[in-house]
């Protein structure tokens, strides 16, 4: 099968950041299938990589086999709005004409993948151009998420933002949903077509946790790093205005008095200010770390007690799973879950991990003592998350799905 994939953020080789799309296309690549992105050329936090500038196009083979055409995103990411909105249209523009120039022949299918929405009009236009039918998958519920967060308050746009949802819904051929809820939502309020939905979830990546599980020395990290006699709390993941991390700041003065240390790996616009703030109050028990490849990323999980998910307190993101999760799972590890809907259900159905009330570092500093206080249950609950997303949120069986679903229903 040949796929040609429009996703804006998928990584370069070694980015911190999610990687759904990168594994994803690696198990496709491996299984035979011949897989082509569309990619943008800024990183989802808004830096650009020096070999990008100054170049409209880049078109190369990452390690996995995957081709890779990166395609102009405007510098304005960061800056405001509509700086940001700007970033989304310039991808949109880029993408179109290096799908029309440089990813030339005939594909079976092609999936594009959500968030932004705008990428969308890239696969109309491809897909109309070579005659292919296309696959949309949502990430995250838009406009929805970006109106909760107050990120878009303009009535036009959020009035245009839905038509052309609806408008993408109905020309794509199947709709890929990454949780049971966005399920509900696209049947009872979009009006989508239930045989026109599937649903494959993000997944845990089993093949890297088992191989560091097996020989990582966890104490020689712990020591190299300055973790020795620390209750670590690992938060990975963007530092921006939905995931709100200012509560973990809070949480963390109301536990100044344990050895409780909390690890904050990734980047975001907020970065900075998270970072002056937790030097003004004088934070000695949170700890800022750069963006690092998903290798390193595992390791710091694996050298710590538990993980933790943490968004704002919007109704929108009930409907998500946090994409971490999966790896503190496949690490071993509890999740303290600081967001409520169907990613606190999934840690409970698991028993593997407790749920903290979103923005209430209160009930947050109480769950991480109540875990103090019990190590034999971090170890207990580490296992049975294994073992849950061991049994349903395998990335390999997934990915497998995926492309029989593919076949079944848009190729048949």
């Amino acid at each position: 099968m040949r796929v040609l994939l429009i996703h804006q953020y998928f990584l370069e080789d070694n980015d911190g950041g999610g990687s759904r799309w990168n594994e994803m296309s690696r198990l496709w690549t491996a299984a035979g299938h011949e897989v082509t992105v569309l990619a943008g050329m800024v990183h989802y936090m808004g830096h650009r990589p020096a070999h990008y500038r100054g170049r409209y196009f880049h078109q190369s083979t990452n390690r996995d086999g995957v081709r890779v055409i990166r395609c102009h995103v405007s510098d304005t990411y960061n800056q405001s709005f509509l700086g940001r909105l700007w970033a989304y249209f310039s991808f949109t523009f880029s993408s179109t004409w290096g799908g029309l120039r440089h990813a030339r022949g005939r594909y079976d299918v092609i999936v594009v993948t959500s968030p932004p929405l705008f990428v969308g009009l890239t696969a109309l236009v491809l897909s109309a151009w070579k005659r292919t039918p296309f696959v949309f998958e949502i990430r995250d519920l838009w406009p929805e998420s970006a109106i909760d967060t107050g990120v878009l308050t303009n009535r036009a746009i959020i009035r245009l933002a839905y038509g052309f949802e609806a408008w993408l819904y109905r020309r794509a051929r199947l709709i890929n949903v990454l949780t049971p809820a966005f399920r509900e939502v696209l049947l009872t309020r979009k009006k989508v077509p239930a045989d026109k939905i599937i649903f494959i979830p993000n997944a845990a990546d089993f093949a890297l946790s088992e191989e560091l599980l097996e020989r990582f020395d966890a104490a020689a990290f712990r020591r190299e790093h300055q973790l020795e006699g620390k209750f670590v709390i690992t938060y990975v993941g963007a530092h921006g205005v939905a995931n709100h991390l200012v509560q973990v700041l809070d949480t963390a003065e109301l536990l100044r008095d344990t050895n409780v240390l909390f690890l904050l790996i990734g980047d975001g616009m907020l970065k900075p200010a998270l970072q002056a703030d937790a030097q003004r109050r004088a934070l000695s028990n949170v700890r800022f770390v750069d963006s690092v490849p998903k290798r390193e990323v595992f390791k710091y999980i694996l050298a710590s007690e538990v993980g933790t998910s943490v968004l704002k307190k919007v109704d929108t993101f009930k409907t998500v799973y946090s994409n971490k999760t999966f790896d503190y799972f496949s690490c071993k590890k509890p999740v303290l879950m600081a967001i409520d809907g169907v990613s606190r259900a999934l840690v409970e159905e698991a028993d593997a991990g407790r749920y903290v009330e979103p923005e209430n570092p209160a009930d947050f500093a109480e769950q991480v003592r109540y875990y103090l206080q019990r190590p034999d249950e971090l170890r207990q609950q580490g296992e049975n998350g294994y073992r849950y997303a061991r049994a349903h949120f395998d990335r390999e069986a997934l990915a497998a799905k995926y492309l029989e679903l593919i076949r079944q229903r848009v190729l048949s």
